[in-house]
């Protein structure tokens, strides 16, 4: 332990070579295990500018864009009194401030952006160690701050016209007031999107959390890279959603430096061990543990070394997140690319994914407990097929964004294919003029009559397979596809989530439910259309049926089928 104290006092006191040595780390070739990724990095960079002129940035753009955001980012802890005025030009004395906002988690936080590096330096240069007559303190230096009003006292409520920004979603109530405010499906499905997706703040907040948890890494791997993946980044994020993390140590330099044929050569060296997942295990081990020791607001740090992919799980409290870094996790990395994908390509995608998720949240379909109920990640797959399944489709799939992919876009990972083109110039999207209405009663219709029994969802092939296996809900893994996304999910559950689909579709069918019904004026608001969806009492009568799979529908189910029958 003394040791690794050591090498944190070390990397406090040479942070400025540091900084110049991960400046220089982020130019250096990127190395791929068993895979091609930083070609396609580097490619997906050089098509920026083209897809900026179509309103879409790739997904290492915007890495790329936010990483260098945060490395110009401090976070500071004030007292609820700070004048923000004083505050700024105080600040302003070290460079000029690009960015700011407040926000509340555990006492008022402030995210501040400076317009060069050289500005976090000084500003360094300039913060002091704290000095506590009863306590000590572990001098491990960090751009997490605390700010000190002395001398005079402040006013009180000096940040009151400054709103502080939200990190978390609005009650589920006052969602279906608002919803009901609005004039038809379409625009409470947009409203909705809008209420629960990350903010530009909280993604930017986000990402410095990730540069401040590098800076503990780096006291032992100074050319590692933490990176968000999953719903951080992928476009589905909800606020409050926990944030993944990955350790990136495929950046640093020496692993592609050219071998010559004759002659001499120097190679590091190294310890070696038997498998790649032994060497993560150890890596998050230590890192873990600077983590528990010298993290500043890093608490209740949880090493699960053991699980499938090895992690740290721990709350960071300056932020509110709930936080799990890995290190060995490529392939969770290419399905949020693949998934930011294809939410770039239409934005009806995330407006019926928001949607459908927090009808789910609502029924207790998905749950932030683990168990047997269907994952976020299932669902989004779910409305993906479903949007493939579409005539014309919506969204292609993924073996047709595999045949598009050009050399740079090879990706394979401990022998999956993970392959897709990453050009959207490229990606030709049929002609669909289907309304968000339509398509959310499209949903509900399609998978209250999926034969779920006897069928797998499959998004790379877009339709539907044999089940490999008997599991109640199968669905394939996009790009291991040995793998049953769903395995969890028991049959009561599928049953639940088939009658709540039955349940809404007959509900959106109704004149009363999707007729817009507003009051004259004031607060009062008929809940209609998609909130209606939303309230508990509709479904009150599925929550209580016993598990008997050959129980009687309700008559108004029974009309339903056969009316879906007669269509088909």
């Amino acid at each position: 332990m003394a040791s690794s104290l050591a090498v944190c006092m070390l990397h406090g006191r040479v942070r400025g070579s540091l900084v110049k040595c991960l400046q220089n780390a982020d130019k250096f070739l990127q190395r791929s295990v068993g895979t091609n990724v930083v070609a396609a990095q580097f490619e997906a960079t050089r098509k920026e500018e083209s897809d900026e002129k179509n309103g879409r940035k790739s997904l290492y753009a915007l890495q790329e864009e936010r990483q260098e955001q945060a490395e110009r980012s401090v976070l500071i802890s004030c007292q609820s009194t700070t004048n923000e005025k004083k505050f700024l030009k105080y600040l302003s004395k070290h460079g000029d401030i690009n960015k700011y906002f407040f926000y509340q988690s555990y006492g008022l936080y402030a995210v501040v952006e400076f317009t060069n590096r050289e500005s976090i330096a000084s500003l360094l240069e300039a913060v002091a160690i704290p000095s506590i007559s009863h306590e000590s303190v572990v001098p491990f230096k960090s751009r997490l701050l605390s700010l000190r009003n002395l001398g005079s006292a402040e006013s009180p409520n000096q940040l009151s016209g400054k709103p502080c920004q939200p990190q978390t979603t609005i009650l589920i109530n006052e969602l279906i007031q608002r919803l009901s405010r609005e004039e038809s499906i379409d625009q409470q499905m947009t409203s909705l999107t809008e209420a629960y997706q990350l903010t530009e703040e909280n993604s930017r907040l986000r990402f410095l959390v990730c540069s401040l948890l590098k800076d503990i890494a780096a006291a032992y791997f100074p050319e590692c890279t933490i990176k968000p993946f999953g719903s951080s980044v992928n476009g589905f994020g909800k606020l409050g959603c926990d944030l993944d993390m990955f350790l990136d140590l495929d950046g640093i330099s020496g692993w592609n430096v050219k071998i010559p044929k004759s002659g001499m050569s120097l190679e590091y060296h190294m310890k070696r061990a038997n498998s790649e997942r032994a060497v993560t295990q150890s890596i998050l081990s230590v890192v873990g543990e600077c983590v528990d020791q010298f993290g500043p607001g890093c608490v209740g740090v949880q090493k699960i070394l053991n699980a499938r992919c090895p992690l740290v799980r721990f709350a960071h409290q300056p932020s509110g997140f709930q936080c799990d870094l890995t290190a060995n996790n490529r392939v969770a990395m290419k399905s949020t690319e693949l998934l930011y994908l294809y939410g770039e390509l239409d934005p009806r995608v995330r407006c019926l994914v928001f949607t459908v998720r927090c009808w789910a949240r609502a029924h207790g379909i998905t749950s932030s407990i683990p168990g047997a109920w269907i994952t976020n990640f299932s669902l989004t797959v779910m409305v993906l097929f479903f949007l493939q399944r579409r005539n014309p489709r919506i969204i292609p799939t993924l073996d047709h964004l595999r045949d598009l992919a050009g050399p740079a876009d090879k990706s394979m990972i401990e022998g999956n294919d993970c392959t897709f083109v990453s050009d959207f110039s490229k990606i030709q999207v049929q002609s669909n003029k289907e309304t968000l209405e339509q398509l959310l009663s499209g949903f509900f219709e399609f998978y209250a009559t999926f034969p779920f029994s006897r069928m797998s969802i499959n998004i790379r092939k877009g339709k539907e397979q044999n089940k490999p296996e008997t599991t109640p809900l199968h669905i394939q893994n996009p790009f291991e596809t040995s793998l049953n996304v769903s395995k969890n999910v028991n049959a009561t559950q599928l049953e639940r989530f088939v009658a709540l689909c039955q349940e809404s579709s007959w509900l959106l069918q109704q004149s009363d439910t999707n007729t817009p019904r507003g009051g004259s004026g004031g607060d009062t608001v008929t809940t209609w259309g998609l909130a209606t969806l939303l309230l508990p009492s509709q479904v009150a009568g599925i929550k209580g049926r016993k598990r008997k799979r050959r129980e009687p529908a309700s008559d108004r189910i029974k009309s339903l089928l056969e009316s879906l029958k007669n269509k088909s």
